[in-house]
């Protein structure tokens, strides 16, 4: 008899993968300008889509706290992308938190109903 001793849902890795992008965009840009509110919003939202993203990998039903994590983050990233026209670092923090949003959106279309 097999040993299955694992979590029965398997980690969300591309949402910790996410949550990491998130957290050391943070790091990075306290780094290179000395931002501190740049640091805390990184670590704070970095942190809430690690916390989201262990959820799911609890419940594939609890996608709360990640789709806010990252919508917010859409939302806020794209309009400085718009306004500033900037890829880097808005661009690329607005367009991976667009593909989280939409990754949930099919996740939960797909999803059986119960």
């Amino acid at each position: 008899m097999p040993d299955n001793s694992g979590p029965l849902v398997p980690l969300h890795w591309i949402g910790f993968g996410y949550a990491a992008l998130v957290a050391s965009g943070g790091i990075i840009g306290y780094a290179k300008a000395g931002s501190v509110p740049s640091l805390a919003a990184g670590l704070l939202f970095g942190s809430l889509a690690g916390f989201g993203s262990y959820q799911l990998s609890q419940d594939p039903r609890n996608i709360w706290v990640f789709l806010a994590t990252s919508g917010t983050l859409a939302g806020i990233m794209g309009m400085r992308f718009y306004h500033s026209g900037k890829f880097m670092p808005a661009g690329l923090i607005a367009g991976a938190s667009l593909l989280m949003v939409a990754k949930l959106g099919v996740s939960v279309l797909n999803r059986p109903h119960q």
